[in-house]
């Protein structure tokens, strides 16, 4: 009853509104009345959405409200309300309903809608109503910001969601079966727009600075305009087939030909001589039926070959959740006109609003001013445009918004953001999916548009791409996506397509790597390694043995223990160990007992050295009562305490965790937690990156692509060719593919009829199969290994022979064993060898002992108390103790060639213990044959005089090195002790060519005096004020001055690169002379394409930069030459005299500060005595190290969470070559080579600075 006068009051109230009479409406008088009432009936329709239904069951929006807005377009209060409603009435299906019902009766009511709305769209599709909104909008757009009221602003809006709800509307694929250059209703309501110049308003909403708010709308409009059409379809309309087109067609009609030729023969052949009813029966020998008898074969010969058992038998049903997954609408072409009308649009869009509409859409994403999931508009405007741009004559300035490492970031956060939900919103799978696809998209259309940059004849453009690529390239995230995503592939989530793309996108990203590194000798790049903390699994810790025997056998070896060590405790066990938790509720009485208990779980243990740790930190923590022991207690009383606490009877608690930190095979562990994320930088190689691609669940993808080889295009079937060649080929793991899938597969390949157009195909299989052919003849197990997917350790085994049985367990220790090993490193762990684990390990009874079942035990025994602290040492710095025959060695073949060009040169040719250079080098320091490095620098000009060895330094040459010498030699000493870390061979040659460009600086800067070259600064500086460049230096002087403060209150110094923030100062930066004058003043160029600004080295001191800056000061007088030495203290004081009398002058100096001009002044005269050097670089080296380490751990916090995802694969493959990347310079260093190792060269990272704008 209640629906049968809702209809009725619908009816009535559509009644009201008006009729239609021939072309002509006549309006009611109640007629805005009965729109408000209409409005609010859809307020509270149900969950059928009644309403909506009836409303379109009686063309409301046809007969009525079309009309009323063409005809009564001047009754502005009605044409609001009717646009009102059609907004309403136009809304989507999708937001109505939520998402698509999968209740039957709620799916019906889903379709009625959606019906009723492609409805609406066929009578939108007329230029009269296009013109009428056309018409307002421009209107209400002419009106100022002043004049605007805020109905005209929600008129605008309304008008915008109207033609966005319009054009979301989906087509009937039933009603709509029309081919392609045929114009569907879609292609009809783009020609109304276009014919009454809403396209036009669209691209003036999209590039006005005033309209800025409708940026959104506009770009959800334009996404569906396009959403039918493909970049390289609009670029070619109107155009007449290119070569490439043609030739495309030719080959596709070929292998049509040829296979229609194949299967006409092969059913020419099936053609029997006889009657096919007298086709005869034949037994099938070998081939057993049901019985034991063999088959029985009823039919032709012709068609054995398709004989199977299935046949007959019912298909079997693939559940829905293993299903592949759907492919997207394929997209169609539209008619002509509306091509050219859409290029055309393209073409004024990028022009003149690309760049200025994607800037806006980018800051509201990034603010959060959006709806959810409109980044998706975004991605996708980026790669259609993008594409359009490659494809109609590429212009980079058309796109430069997009074109930067923002955009990467961005699309690679959301990618993984996207696979994030994929994996959590499994009902909404398909969406994220969708999504993901997109992003993708986007990001290999960023690769594309990076390529063609590669490819133009702008140097500029060829930079910047460079610029990019090392970026890309050098961050393990953009690296490493694709080889994530290739992982983490689901066909029965992400559809074909998908895979398509990604495939491709793979295939450019490793071609564009494979030749950046080709013109590089040495790239570095950034990686990461996530330490996890371990501990041992509650289910494999027995419960500990309180029997009376059980707790003697435990307290004799902690006993034992105890005494060997002396009752003496490592720092890091002693720090590590807290016996009370500060922050918890418990009572700090309760929390003495829990000590007590752990103290005894730790004795159960048998961890004697942990016990006493924890009973010591408890006694300073109770003190009262001596319940620990009294202060002064002695190591006996210590250990007889101990031993009631073991035979007392406390509580139980959950055992002790270990101390174990290093992530060994050995150990039986099991994952905790996340602890953090070691980033380094490494020297890559691309052979060691495509080992990646060397896994089953990375070719698996290919294949699967590879099964629809007949209708992929040629481009994809390459990219798959080309991925297998590489394992195949250029890694030698042909034996991957020895799987009984990929080789039927390449027997359907080889035996199809059209199989000359798949050449690359062919030829690649035929390779494969002869490799495995030629491999089973050496291997008789190979037939068998064809039904597994194998790993790389089973490749190698199947190639290379299979190891013994029980090689690979483990081996237990038994008690002699670890009585063995605990006396021999109680034997040597004070002799002072280097590697400790090398000397154990020919001195135990079982030779078959690995170092690491050494290193493991070792850890378990709590001999040690970290792995770490056992880390083989580096190639190059094994060899660091020098005996008497080596050093007198050395002295002698110094003697000998100490006149020589090339001293060190002919030193290390001699030496019979094969030393780096950077070793050489502090020997020849520390036993006094040289005072300095630069004596033993390769000698290319005879002529050239310096400052001799053992004469002082004045205060000139002083002051000069402020500006010169000493980040000069800071510079030096760096990049000489960089080199330890790198082999012999590489080190010889890296250090020549650097020598011999250092080499021609000291000779062009060793023919001037020291006065001489501050004279030449001097000039240099009044030269350049006076030709305009005062506000440059001036800029340059604040920013050395600043500097060297901040370097004053933090303690420690760090590159800082010199940003110019205004044009002056950048077109300053490019000058030849400011950069002459930087380079005198120590500053360093950029080293490569990844950098871009100049930078002030971490090397130079605060007074050193305060200097350089009053360097740049214009001087009246130009500094006088003293003729005359009055000796080092006169020269001291007068220096002082004059640096107290400018900073009373200038009152920018405090006391403190020229107390440290003085220090450095007195350091400076001293540094030409070797211990003192040495000393001030170590300290210089350590600090720089710590606060590099210290910067990286904070700049990568923020991005292992993201990464973590996706990554969890990749770090259980990390081997250990490279997690000895990074050395532990505490546990590298012990007594006996502390001498030598004084002076180890720690590696320096590139550091990004982030410089803010406001500071300047």
């Amino acid at each position: 009853m209640y629906v049968f006068r809702m209809n009725c009051e619908l009816l009535a109230t559509c009644s009201a509104l008006g009729y239609l009479e021939g072309d002509t409406y006549h309006k009611e008088i109640d007629c805005l009345e009965s729109v408000k009432d209409l409005i609010r009936y859809l307020r509270h329709e149900d969950d059928t959405r009644d309403v909506r239904q009836e409303l379109g069951a009686g063309q409301i929006v046809q007969n009525d409200l079309l009309p009323i807005i063409i005809q009564h377009g001047q009754d502005k209060a009605l044409f609001d309300a009717s646009i009102r409603l059609m907004v309403n009435l136009t809304q989507p299906a999708m937001l109505c309903f939520g998402k698509v019902p999968d209740d039957p009766v709620f799916r019906h009511h889903f379709l009625q809608v959606t019906s009723h709305l492609q409805a609406y769209k066929e009578a939108f599709a007329s230029e009269k109503v296009f013109g009428i909104l056309s018409e307002t909008l421009y209107n209400l757009l002419q009106l100022d910001w002043e004049e605007r009221q805020e109905e005209d602003n929600l008129l605008i809006e309304r008008i915008l969601l109207l033609v966005r709800n319009v054009l979301h509307v989906p087509a009937d694929p039933c009603e709509e079966k029309k081919v392609d250059d045929d114009a569907s209703i879609h292609d009809r309501l783009l020609w109304a727009i276009h014919m009454s110049g809403f396209d036009d308003l669209v691209k003036f909403l999209a590039s006005s600075q005033s309209e800025q708010q409708w940026s959104m709308h506009v770009l959800e409009i334009i996404s569906l305009m396009f959403r039918d059409q493909t970049p390289e379809a609009l670029v070619s309309a109107g155009q007449a087939r290119s070569t490439e087109e043609k030739k495309r067609d030719c080959q596709e009609l070929e292998a049509l030909r040829q296979k229609e030729h194949a299967e006409k023969r092969s059913r020419t052949l099936q053609r029997g001589t006889r009657h096919s009813r007298f086709g005869g029966s034949y037994v099938v020998q070998g081939l057993k039926a049901i019985g034991d008898k063999d088959v029985i074969y009823h039919r032709n010969l012709h068609n054995f070959k398709q004989y199977t058992h299935d046949t007959g038998k019912a298909v079997r049903r693939v559940p829905k959740r293993n299903r592949q997954a759907k492919e997207c609408k394929e997209k169609r072409r539209s008619a002509l006109n509306v091509r050219l009308f859409l290029q055309e649009f393209c073409m004024d869009f990028l022009e003149n609003c690309y760049n200025h509409l994607m800037y806006l859409v980018k800051e509201s994403l990034i603010r959060e001013q959006t709806q959810q999931h409109d980044e998706t508009y975004y991605l996708w405007a980026l790669s259609f445009f993008m594409a359009f741009n490659r494809g109609n004559g590429f212009r980079a300035d058309l796109v430069s918004e997009t074109i930067s490492i923002r955009a990467f970031h961005f699309i690679e956060r959301n990618v993984t953001n996207y696979y994030e939900m994929l994996l959590t919103d499994r009902k909404e799978a398909t969406s994220w999916s969708r999504r993901m696809h997109l992003a993708l998209k986007a990001y290999q259309e960023l690769l594309l548009t990076v390529n063609e940059m590669d490819r133009s004849q702008d140097d500029s453009i060829r930079q910047s791409s460079n610029v990019i690529k090392s970026n890309i390239f050098y961050l393990m995230e953009y690296r490493e996506i694709f080889l994530t995503l290739l992982r983490k592939f689901d066909e029965t989530k992400q559809p074909h397509s998908y895979l398509k793309d990604l495939v491709e996108s793979t295939h450019l990203f490793l071609r564009m790597l494979e030749r950046f590194c080709k013109g590089r000798k040495n790239l570095m790049v950034q990686r990461k390694k996530v330490r996890r903390r371990k501990s041992r699994g509650d289910k494999n810790l027995p419960n500990p043995d309180t029997t009376p025997e059980a707790l003697a056998e435990s307290w004799r070896i902690v006993e034992e223990e105890l005494k060997s060590s002396g009752f003496q405790l490592s720092e890091s066990l002693t720090e590590r160990i807290v016996p009370f938790d500060a922050t918890s509720e418990t009572p700090l009485e309760e929390q003495r007992t829990e000590a007590m208990v752990r103290v005894k779980d730790a004795l159960l243990a048998r961890l004697g050295p942990e016990a006493l740790a924890l009973l010591r930190a408890a006694r300073e923590v109770w003190p009262e009562g001596d319940v620990f022991g009294s202060a002064d207690v002695e190591p006996e009383e210590e250990l007889e305490l101990l031993k009631q606490i073991l035979h007392a009877n406390l509580p139980s608690s959950s055992p002790p965790e270990p101390v174990v930190e290093e992530d060994d095979d050995g150990l039986e562990l099991e994952e905790e937690e996340l602890e953090s994320v070691q980033v380094s930088e490494t020297e890559f190689n691309f052979l060691d990156f495509l080992k990646k691609f060397a896994s089953p669940n990375i070719v698996h993808p290919y294949l699967v692509l590879l099964k629809s080889y007949s209708k992929n295009s040629p481009h994809t079937n390459h990219c798959i060719a080309r991925m297998l060649h590489r394992l195949a080929f250029d890694l030698k793991m042909d034996a991957l593919l020895f799987q009984l899938s990929v080789f039927n597969l390449f027997n359907k390949i080889l035996s199809d009829p059209a199989a000359a157009a798949y050449r690359e195909l062919v030829t690649f299989s035929k390779y494969v199969l002869n490799r495995f052919f030629s491999l089973a003849k050496q291997n008789n197990k190979a037939y068998v290994e064809l039904l597994f997917w194998k790993n790389v350790g089973a490749v190698r085994e199947m190639t290379e022979g299979y190891s013994q049985e029980g090689e690979g367990k483990k081996q237990a220790w038994t008690e002699e064993e670890e009585e063995e090993l605990r006396k021999l490193y109680e034997e040597h762990r004070h002799s002072g060898v280097p590697d400790i684990v090398e000397t154990l390990l020919p001195l135990l009874s079982d030779s078959t002992r690995t170092r690491r079942q050494v290193v493991t035990q070792l850890v378990r025994m709590g001999l040690v108390d970290n792995a770490k602290e056992l880390k083989k040492q580096k190639i190059g710095t094994r060899i660091v103790l020098w005996t008497e025959e080596q050093e007198e060695e050395l002295q002698m073949l110094f003697e000998e060639y100490k006149d020589s060009d090339d001293v060190l040169g002919n030193l290390l040719k001699k030496l019979t213990a094969k030393r780096s250079r950077a070793r050489v080098v502090d020997k020849l320091l520390s036993m006094g044959l040289v005072s300095e490095r630069r004596e033993l620098y390769k000698k290319r000009s005879r002529n050239a005089h310096g400052k001799s060895s053992g004469k002082r330094m004045t205060e000139e040459e002083f002051l000069a090195e402020l500006t010169q010498g000493a980040p000069d030699d800071s510079m030096d000493r760096d990049e000489e002790e960089d080199e330890e870390d790198e082999s012999e061979e590489s080190e010889e040659d890296e250090e020549q060519e650097r020598e011999k460009s250092q080499n021609v600086m000291r000779k062009s800067q060793s023919a001037h005096t020291p006065v001489e070259r501050r004279a030449d600064v001097g000039a240099m500086v009044t030269a350049l004020h006076q030709g305009g460049m005062s506000g440059p230096l001036l800029w340059l002087q604040n920013c050395l001055n600043r500097t060297a403060n901040d370097r004053e209150e933090d303690g420690f110094s760090q590159p800082v690169p010199l940003v110019p923030l205004t044009e002056t100062n950048e077109d300053a930066m490019d000058n030849k002379s400011i950069q002459r004058l930087l380079r005198k003043l120590g500053m360093r160029a950029p080293a490569n394409e990844q950098e871009t600004f100049w930078r002030i080295p971490a090397e130079i001191s605060a007074s050193q930069l305060r200097s350089a800056a009053a360097a740049l000061t214009p001087r009246e007088d130009e500094p006088r030459v003293v003729a005359e030495q009055d000796g080092p203290t006169s020269q001291t004081e007068k220096h002082l005299e004059e640096e107290e009398e400018k900073e009373e002058e200038e009152g920018e100096v405090s006391g403190e500060q020229r107390a440290q001009a003085l220090r450095a002044l007195l350091l400076a005269r001293k540094r030409k005595n070797d211990t003192t050097e040495h000393t001030a670089s170590v300290s210089d080296f350590t600090s720089l190290e710590e606060t590099e380490s210290t910067a990286e751990r904070s700049q990568e916090k923020n991005s292992a969470k993201r990464s973590r995802v996706l990554d969890d694969d990749e770090e259980e493959e990390e081997n250990e070559k490279d997690s000895s990347t990074a050395m532990d310079m505490d546990t590298k260093s012990d007594a006996d080579s502390e001498q030598e190792d004084i002076s180890a060269p720690v590696k320096r990272r590139r550091k990004m600075v982030l410089i803010d704008e406001d500071e300047d």
